[in-house]
């Protein structure tokens, strides 16, 4: 063995040298006291050194190299003094070459054979098989009836706990219902206030751009009127109310199903549809269509500001705003913002019941809670549309 190829700690206090004797053969030697405190400088000496060796030579198979790791001089030996032997062992096996440790004292013999095998520590990845797309095509069909079976089950249930909490007004918990209102409506105005005046804004914006080519600006006021009323207002609510209530609903619930507090209700004789979602979903109903009104109001109020670029006055808008839209047509996006209120609390609620275990759990069903009050919020509004057409509504 040459000196060039020997490394060690400082002379003081040296626990651990490695030596190469040939391209096929070389050694570890620890002595001393072999703990947590020592071997900090000493790991990442060695094994870069056993990297290199392994490596270092094209003519010599790494399967032919063998390292030898000498513990006889060891006078205390630790859990990381064992991770280290197991490290190098563990490079060793990677690289398919052989490993012999000798010297081990009786009294660490127990502590070595914790680690036994040592492949164990160390499991081998395991690719996951690849899906085939009628494989995935049947999976998500198999999900999607099952959803729609839990969805149809819980409006059952919720519709059959709306009635009793009709008839029962004493039972019903107020106080969540206010609170739920509270965080629902109030603290959402500002967030739709915002949201309202730029849709009013750009919306008669883009309507003038195309109406003036035919010099027939002085209608985009009563169009804009008529389009936020009965669509864009209750629409925009709704979105915005899943963004933020029906993730809020979803987390609550989620976080409460998480720490079996749903299973405790259950325990205790309570329905968690009467307990937890039916004062949600109540706060919903009377929430969506207050807050589609402030709506509706913001963004007519920002059409009218718009409009004035045009040299449109505030009162040639209100008179054509009158004569565009009657109480039907508010009536009938009132009606559809309610629903949308029904639809954004119901599936939060639904999608909180609905959480698995796991510190991910909540934020998947928030997620969830989200994208599925999206989607049933334009299924809903596709449906009203189509009733719109053939009642005249």
């Amino acid at each position: 063995m040459s000196n060039s190829d020997t490394i060690s700690t400082n002379s003081e206090a040296s626990i651990a040298a490695w030596g190469k004797v040939d391209d096929t053969h070389a050694n570890v030697t620890l002595n001393g006291v072999v703990n947590v405190y020592t071997l900090g400088g000493v790991w990442t000496q060695v094994r870069a050194a056993q990297d290199a060796w392994l490596h270092s030579s094209s003519t010599v198979n790494s399967a032919a190299k063998s390292l030898t790791c000498d513990v006889t001089k060891v006078e205390t030996l630790d859990g990381a003094g064992i991770a280290f032997i197991i490290a190098l062992q563990e490079a060793q096996t990677v690289a398919g070459g052989n490993f012999e440790l000798i010297g081990l004292a009786e009294r660490y013999q127990p502590l070595l054979k914790e680690f036994d095998p040592i492949s164990n520590l160390f499991p081998a990845p395991v690719a996951k098989p690849q899906r085939g797309f009628v494989t995935n095509i049947g999976m998500g069909t198999a999900n999607l009836i099952k959803d729609s079976k839990g969805l149809i089950t819980f409006l059952g249930h919720l519709g059959s706990d709306l009635v009793w909490s009709v008839r029962n007004l004493k039972h019903v918990r107020w106080g969540d219902f206010v609170n739920a209102a509270v965080e629902a409506g109030i603290n959402a105005l500002p967030i739709i206030g915002l949201v309202a005046f730029l849709i009013g804004v750009i919306l008669s914006f883009q309507a003038a751009i195309g109406m003036k080519q035919f010099g027939a600006v002085s209608f985009v006021g009563p169009l804009a009127a008529l389009g936020i009323v009965r669509e864009m207002g209750p629409l925009i609510t709704a979105i915005l109310l899943a963004g933020r209530s029906s993730a809020a609903f979803a987390a609550e619930i989620g976080t409460m199903t998480v720490n079996s507090e749903v299973d405790a209700l259950v325990s205790g004789g309570l329905s968690p549809m009467r307990f937890l979602v039916v004062p949600r979903v109540l706060a919903g109903i009377l929430v969506a269509p207050i807050l589609t009104l402030f709506a509706d109001i913001v963004s007519i109020f920002a059409s009218m500001l718009t409009m004035l670029i045009y040299g449109i006055p505030f009162i040639n808008f209100y008179n054509g705003m009158l004569s565009a839209v009657d109480v039907e047509d508010v009536t009938s996006g009132l009606i559809k913002a309610t629903l949308f209120g029904v639809v954004v609390s119901a599936v939060g609620c639904l999608r909180g019941m609905q959480t698995g275990n796991g510190a991910a759990a909540v934020g998947i069903s928030a997620t969830r809670a989200v994208v599925s009050s999206i989607v049933m919020i334009v299924i809903v509004d596709g449906i009203f549309a189509f009733i719109s057409y053939k009642t005249g509504f």
